[in-house]
């Protein structure tokens, strides 16, 4: 939630109501949390002085190294963000993306668009100096991991970034990002618990391939691939989920855990969790309790690096700020494998997603949405 302090002369703070978005995992929890939260208006300077410091910035899109000077401007629609979710791993390993969401604003500032893009996504991934990488096909999370090497250093996840979001705009035509974010799931956890846990409907009954019901981390299958003992269950209907278990429950993709479409399943409950978040952090528990506030604000700031190519994290709060919940249209972009066992390669859109992204670019998604309803992602 963002926190802006009260207006000169000893006014009372107004009250701007607004959503939080954001990032995978997902993704991009803690990202939506922020950039849509234009919502406690509160006098405390201090506050808004901590959210800030928090919240980690980075050159994501190669501007500065570029030569570019930043400049401010009025945020102004229509946007584009890239969120980016991942899964902290060792400072010599390359990271991948485990989760990546486009949030697209049209013009009017009103409402939002959410689309997740397949992370086994079949594409072809640009040449890129700064790495040292000549191009090629591959799976889209992979991009991160190319564009990442740094010769004689340990891997850059900010210039990482920057490739995958290369890649992501010859994929979807979008000319340009206006802002992106690096969502660290692990610190999205503890936004979560910050909260007091969140309440989401389960569509459907799903068991975990990684935890047992206390939360501990399931063991290691000693004769092949998966993991042995009890398993964490999801049961069908309302919940109140703790940190890890939302971060638990939206990383399931398997048949097996009772997700039958995958990563596709995967998406969308990525995206239904985006919502109850929204609503859980712009709850009166949350926004009306200034220590709770505090933790949700400091948590958040501390998973999250961001890059507004001149904007802060809280300019662009201030500027979504009439995004409700309720008007976060969530998209699924269908698509299938691409050969299959050991022939698989990865995923692939049907061709009705490049109208999509046509209509993107031209500002006529209503109409497209009223056309293809099967690109509406339910959630509850």
């Amino acid at each position: 939630m963002l926190v802006v302090k009260a207006g000169k002369g000893g006014a009372k703070p107004s009250i701007w109501s607004g959503v939080p978005r954001w990032a995978r995992a997902c993704t991009m929890f803690g990202t939506v949390l922020m950039l849509l939260s234009g919502v406690v208006l509160v006098g405390y300077e201090a506050l808004l002085s901590r959210y800030e410091g928090a919240v980690g910035k980075a050159d994501l899109f190669g501007d500065q190294a570029a030569g570019a000077q930043e400049r401010k401007s009025n945020i102004k629609g229509p946007l584009n963000i890239l969120l980016v979710g991942i899964d902290p791993r060792k400072p010599e390993a390359r990271p991948l993306a485990d989760s990546i969401m486009v949030l697209h604003v049209p013009e009017s500032m009103d409402r939002a668009y959410l689309f997740s893009m397949p992370r086994d996504l079949y594409v072809e991934i640009p040449k890129f100096d700064k790495a040292g990488y000549q191009g090629g096909s591959g799976k889209l999370n992979g991009a991160m991991s190319h564009g990442s090497v740094v010769q004689g250093q340990n891997p850059s996840t900010s210039q990482g970034f920057e490739l995958l979001a290369n890649t992501v705009k010859n994929v979807t035509g979008i000319e340009r990002f206006d802002a992106g974010a690096i969502i660290n799931f692990s610190g999205f956890q503890k936004i979560v618990d910050a909260m007091g846990g969140v309440d989401m409907y389960i569509e459907r009954d799903v068991r975990s391939e990684h935890r047992e019901p206390d939360g501990r981390h399931r063991e290691p299958n000693p004769r092949g691939e998966g993991y042995i003992g009890p398993q964490a269950e999801y049961k069908k209907g309302n919940a109140h989920l703790k940190g890890w278990q939302a971060l638990d429950y939206v990383r399931q993709r398997y048949p097996k855990s009772g997700v039958p479409d995958g990563d596709y399943g995967r998406q969308r409950h990525q995206q239904q969790f985006v919502k109850a978040m929204a609503s859980q952090a712009f709850s009166a528990d949350v926004v009306a309790n200034p220590i709770k506030l505090d933790r949700v604000i400091r948590a958040a700031g501390q998973s999250l690096t961001f890059s507004g190519r001149g904007n802060s994290v809280v300019d662009y709060g201030v500027a979504l700020k009439g995004i409700r919940p309720e008007n976060i249209e969530m998209i699924k972009l269908p698509g299938g494998g691409i050969g299959t066992g050991s022939a698989y390669k990865g995923e692939q859109f049907v061709p009705a997603v490049d109208d999509f992204f046509t209509a993107l670019k031209n500002e006529q998604l209503d109409a497209f949405m009223l056309e293809h309803p099967e690109f509406r992602n339910k959630a509850k």
